[in-house]
């Protein structure tokens, strides 16, 4: 039986999205790009370029989201959303409406608003929705939610979560740091990679936050601290520094019966039982990659590792981090 081919659109091509499309590329006998967007005319060429060294056709590309539409969604099958993060909503909304399926860059939307919102678009319509968070959708992550709840470790006792960046430093001068845009800082652009990882592994609502924010002279986020529990009573730290000369993660999770240490990109899980005397590596299959993931979900070979439900659990401790700061004292979550 001859492997369907997905027809894909791409909607944006800046720098992300171009690293995307070059595995997507390799991706021949599953996947053929048929149209992109994006408005900006360098974006565009350098995408071309991509295409053109690997061999492949140029697709054509629209200017804006909506002459992207009306032109090309009947040619598509699914669309791979690489925008800023003020316009996955209303994105999303469109192609799910418009029968396609979605996959859509981190953080999946703005606020717990848009993403309850999107979730009754993605059931009215029965259309795929999947988040590209390379952490949950990586063997690593997905082994260590296994060996969390399956009995291996025993019961989680207490969590701490960390990521650190020089993200301040490059993105000064973007769209990352305009809060309309971006809707946070650090904490909500490479730090969503943390809670988001830590919201899948927990696999369980949060039900308090309490939280300091520095955003260093900016207009975001840089420095985030936060102590939260969950619902069975989880205590969790939580650190987020964009300000580090360094890049670097780690969710380590002392259980009853050892130690385990996560990437929140999915980079390794390593765990120290009780009787060992230090962390070892566990064995992983080699990553899929996010696009790959995707396609083996909707062609039903795999469950969705990457659920809008996630996304809205990540999404509802970001906002309960943001008004604990706002505030300055604890929030309880709905």
């Amino acid at each position: 039986m001859a492997t369907l081919i997905c027809r894909l659109g791409i909607i944006g091509v800046g720098a992300m999205a171009r690293y995307h499309i070059q595995n997507i590329l390799k991706q021949t006998d599953t996947t053929r790009i048929v149209a992109l967007c994006e408005p900006d005319e360098k974006n565009y060429q350098q995408a071309a370029m991509i295409f053109e060294q690997a061999g492949q056709p140029v697709p054509p590309n629209a200017r804006t989201f909506e002459s992207f539409m009306k032109k090309y969604a009947a040619r598509i099958d699914a669309a791979f959303i690489v925008t800023p993060h003020n316009q996955h909503f209303k994105q999303a909304k469109a192609l799910l409406k418009a029968g396609k399926d979605v996959l859509v860059e981190k953080p999946m939307v703005l606020n717990t608003a848009e993403a309850k919102k999107l979730m009754k678009v993605r059931d009215k319509t029965g259309r795929l929705l999947a988040v590209a968070f390379n952490g949950s959708m990586s063997p690593a992550v997905r082994t260590a939610h296994r060996m969390l709840h399956d009995g291996s470790m025993g019961n989680i006792l207490s969590v701490q979560a960390s990521v650190w960046q020089a993200w301040e430093k490059f993105t000064v001068g973007t769209w990352r740091q305009e809060p309309k845009i971006s809707g946070g800082g650090f904490m909500f652009d490479t730090g969503a990679h943390l809670l988001n990882t830590l919201a899948d592994l927990l696999d369980e609502p949060f039900k308090c936050v309490a939280a300091f924010v520095d955003k260093r002279n900016t207009k975001v986020d840089i420095i985030t601290v936060a102590i939260a529990r969950t619902v069975s009573g989880i205590p969790v730290t939580i650190h987020g520094c964009g300000a580090s000369p360094v890049t670097e993660s780690e969710i380590r999770i002392w259980c009853e019966k050892g130690i385990m240490t996560v990437g929140v990109w999915g980079e390794y899980v390593r765990v120290q039982m009780e009787g060992e005397p230090a962390l070892r590596d566990v064995p992983l299959p080699e990553s899929l990659g996010v696009w790959e993931t995707f396609v083996r979900v909707r062609n039903g070979e795999m469950e969705n590792p990457s659920p809008a439900e996630n996304g809205l659990r990540m999404i509802q401790l970001w906002d309960a981090i943001k008004r604990s700061a706002r505030r300055r004292e604890f929030v309880y979550l709905d």
